[in-house]
This record gives structure tokens, sequence and C-alpha cells, in this order.
């Protein structure tokens, strides 16, 4: 799949992971050193990555936090066009995924203009 520009790869990923059910994050983007413009993104599931805790297990308020989740696209420039492409492409997960409550995630949360306006107001008084 070919895009415009690099946003369009970003929100194209956030949309099918609100339909998947699971949350993205920005591992890495590599820019060139001469221009300094972008020329590669990872981007991951945002469950990626291992580490221990100092807190036990049965203590967690969230035991499931990384999961080692190998969900990711890799999506790098084409130099000729100056088009973004997606090339490396994973969709397992190693944790479950449930679209019907993707919605409850932060990243795919929204607020009603008309519940925005109320804060608002609320804040002001």
């Amino acid at each position: 799949m070919t895009f415009k520009t690099l946003a369009e790869v970003g929100l194209f990923y956030k949309e099918y992971a609100k339909r998947a059910g699971f949350s993205t994050k920005i591992r890495n983007t590599n820019r060139c050193k001469e221009t300094k413009e972008e020329i590669n993104q990872l981007i991951t599931c945002n469950r990626q990555g291992q580490w221990t805790s100092e807190v036990p297990y049965v203590e967690k308020t969230k035991p499931i936090c990384g999961a080692n989740c190998p969900a990711r696209i890799y999506a790098h420039v084409i130099k000729t066009t100056r088009m973004w492409r997606i090339s490396k492409v994973v969709l397992r997960h190693s944790h479950p995924c449930f679209p019907e409550q993707a919605q409850m995630l932060a990243q795919h949360r929204e607020l009603s203009l008309e519940v925005r306006r109320i804060i608002e107001i609320n804040d002001v008084s």
C-alpha cells in the first residue's frame, strides 16, 4: 500500500487498530542525515516489549502490560516518488484483542462536542 504522507500511514494503522481492538505506538522513526527528512517508521502494538517489574504479580492492578506483542507495520519513503509504502506487516498478537471494547482504550477515546462544551463551561465557572 502507498500513501502520500507519513501521517496518512499512521492514521490508517490507527483506524485498523481500533477495528481490531488494540492501541498503537510509534516505536522508531529514522531521518536522513543531510536533509533531516523522515525516511522510515516502525509502528507497533502498544503492548510490544517485555520488562520485569519490582512489584509482585499478585499486587498489580494491571497485570498485563508488556506482552512482547509482535504486531507491527514498517513504512518507508520511495525516493523517486516521495510516496510512503508499507513494506512489512505482522498481524499476529500475543495477547487477546477486544474490538467491541476498543473505544475504551485511551488512544481511541473521543469526546463529543456537547460533552466537551459542558466540561469547558464547568471549568470556567
